[in-house]
């Protein structure tokens, strides 16, 4: 499956809405959430790195982050056909101002489920 067409998921080694507690499995789980998310490069650069630490020092949690991360997907997807084509977000720091706002919003979880079947179902139509 192409890395960009694939939803990021809460790993099941834990609850969904806890958060690591170490630095490193966080910085990791946000990168790889942002490689996984429609609409990316999938590509990982420094300072996406620095942006994944700076959320952790924040104490953004990662469900927040990849709540963010399916808003904004979803947003970029699920829009006009007549629409012009969009570029790849090339960078995490495109996707903080939505990070924001999802702190902000506090949306139920279902919500973001929600989304995430119209997202699927965006990017892969019933055949006829």
């Amino acid at each position: 499956m192409d890395h960009r067409y694939a939803i990021p998921k809460v790993e099941k080694r834990r609850h969904p809405m806890e958060t690591p507690s170490d630095k490193q499995d966080y910085i990791r789980e946000v990168l790889d959430a942002y490689r996984h998310t429609p609409g990316t490069t999938g590509l990982i650069h420094r300072n996406d790195r620095i942006l994944a630490a700076k959320l952790y020092d924040r104490g953004v949690p990662l469900i927040a982050v990849q709540n963010a991360l399916v808003l904004a997907a979803a947003r970029r997807i699920v829009r006009s056909p007549d629409a012009p084509a969009l570029q790849p977000v090339r960078s995490l720091y495109y996707l903080l101002p939505v990070i924001d706002e999802v702190l902000a919003i506090r949306l139920s979880q279902n919500y973001y489920c929600y989304l995430q079947l119209k997202i699927q179902q965006a990017l892969n139509p019933p055949t006829p």
